[in-house]
């Protein structure tokens, strides 16, 4: 943990911190964490410990390790000493049966109460508890309880031949399919030694943004319902309707599902979707341009998302958060831009930030990113490259024994990432899957503090996490 420390004192961001059981040592389990440094890029320190291990916290001083810690004591047993929080994530194994023991802060006073809402919601979500911590309508703390759909995602990942794991990965979280499958898609990709050609990356890209502009306009739609701006709920709907309907017309899928395979795509984009695709967008640019207008402008909107929900620059750096939270909060991290790849190299993208560091903000970069997608779709779709595409790999191609591979694919809430390691005879020894809203749930209940309980719907939506993310 040493080196751990010695990254994040240098200002490098951290992404993960986990570890896995070594079959061939008894008791023994390998500790990997990967950081970001904006000089080297991705950096990998590896180690050895056993169950019955302790460390000292890095959790008081780094609190972005906060949530990795608290992840490797319920996976391994190795005990982060000092963590301020230590409790379980996700409830592994034998303690699925004990969720209601959950241990919960206390505040104290004699007017303090409490608030429990779910795990059970009204409207058809996934399931997660929420206590507020209250005096009067103000909240002082909001705790998250998560785990309540754990399906144990990475051990069911290594049940079946790597090559063949698409349709799993598709539905780790529904909305994300597309995101999920390309962080997949690249790992085994490296693993196997193919290269896939620039006209499979390319509508890997399109996929990708389509999707982007679709869980962001669900999101917006969902806080305009919020607020009861009811034009923008149902407009920024129907504009969902048509980005789906494009992906359905061109993989047969709404939600991009069986687009993608390893080694290429199943479905090319040939003159006649191009055209497809062109023309819809055409027509919901020019929708979305009237109705972002009508958003901004309304005198019942601003009021309710400005100064509501507020994380600052350094809470956000603070928490190590990565994507849209931390994009609106004013940090410029985007893995489009920072590891961009060979397909954001060719085709750029344009990293957008907001500075208001509140719902105003989310919402609006949300829009910002709907219209930077949609411009860079339209310039991809000139790209030659589309002209041919490449077929998936044979399933009984073979991995590189001995290798790990870390994948990141940045999705619309921020960058999902693989890390896939076969063992000596190439078989897939380790899958670890992390989707970035596991570091930005705590956020939520940040930007929660001193705000009114009645802020919370308005917070919950503006932030809209993946509690499937959470949950592997």
């Amino acid at each position: 943990m040493q080196s751990c420390a010695e990254h994040l004192h240098t200002g490098d961001r951290v992404l993960t911190l986990f570890g896995q059981r070594v079959q061939a040592a008894h008791g023994s389990i390998a500790l990997t964490a990967i950081f970001y440094s904006a000089s080297a890029g991705l950096v990998l320190r590896r180690g050895v410990a056993r169950a019955d291990d302790s460390f000292d916290s890095l959790t008081p001083k780094h609190p972005a390790m906060h949530i990795f810690e608290r992840e490797l004591w319920e996976q391994t047993g190795i005990t982060p000493v000092g963590h301020p929080w230590l409790k379980p994530v996700r409830f592994e194994g034998q303690r699925q049966q004990r969720m209601d023991d959950y241990p919960f802060f206390k505040v104290r006073g004699a007017e303090v109460h409490e608030v429990g809402v779910g795990p059970i919601h009204a409207s058809v979500i996934e399931p997660g508890h929420f206590r507020f911590m209250c005096l009067g309508e103000r909240v002082h703390h909001l705790e998250i309880q998560l785990g309540y759909q754990h399906r144990g995602v990475e051990s069911l990942l290594l049940q079946r031949p790597p090559l063949t794991l698409t349709a799993l990965v598709e539905s780790i979280a529904g909305d994300s399919s597309v995101t999920y499958a390309s962080a997949y898609c690249a790992a085994v990709e490296a693993l196997a030694g193919v290269s896939i050609d620039p006209s499979a990356s390319l509508v890997r890209g399109v996929a990708l943004e389509l999707e982007r502009i679709a869980i962001h306009l669900a999101s917006v739609t969902g806080l305009a319902g919020d607020i009861a701006f009811l034009q923008g709920a149902s407009t920024y709907g129907r504009l969902r309707t048509a980005i789906i309907n494009a992906s359905m017309r061109a993989c047969g899928s709404r939600f991009g599902r069986g687009w993608l395979r390893p080694g290429g795509v199943r479905f090319g984009l040939n003159a006649e979707r191009r055209t497809d695709l062109t023309n819809t967008l055409a027509a919901f640019a020019k929708d979305l341009a009237e109705i972002n207008a009508l958003m901004r402008s309304a005198r019942t909107v601003s009021p309710r998302l400005q100064g509501i929900g507020q994380l600052s620059a350094s809470a956000a750096q603070d928490l190590g958060l990565w994507g849209l939270a931390a994009r609106a909060s004013g940090l410029a991290v985007d893995t489009r831009a920072c590891l961009p790849g060979k397909l954001y190299e060719s085709f750029p993208v344009e990293e957008q930030t907001e500075s208001s560091r509140d719902c105003w903000a989310l919402m609006q970069l949300r829009l910002k990113e709907i219209d930077a997608s949609v411009r860079w779709i339209n310039s991809a779709l000139q790209s030659t490259d589309l002209d041919e595409v490449s077929q998936p790999i044979h399933p009984t191609l073979g991995l590189k024994p001995d290798h790990l591979c870390v994948s990141t694919c940045e999705g619309p809430r921020g960058p999902v990432m693989h890390v896939l390691e076969t063992d000596s005879d190439a078989k897939l020894a380790h899958y670890k899957v992390q989707d970035s809203s596991l570091q930005t749930w705590f956020a939520l209940a940040m930007s929660l503090r001193d705000n009114d309980i009645s802020d919370f719907p308005i917070c919950n939506k503006s932030f809209d996490l993946s509690y499937c993310g959470n949950d592997l």
